[in-house]
């Protein structure tokens, strides 16, 4: 279960970085800043899920 929990961490990650050049070309600040937000939330519960499985 824990592994399945970190795909899904790590594939809202990937997803979120495959996004950001489009916002930064439309230069826009409050959605690359969102973006940087949520990516920090789920690298970081990604770690804590690595961190079981170790």
């Amino acid at each position: 279960m824990i592994r399945r929990l970190l795909a899904g961490q790590e594939t809202v990650v990937r997803t979120a970085r495959s996004i950001f050049p489009l916002v930064e070309r439309a230069s826009d600040a409050p959605t690359a800043d969102l973006l940087t937000q949520r990516m920090q939330v789920h690298e970081k519960t990604a770690w804590m899920l690595r961190s079981l499985l170790a």
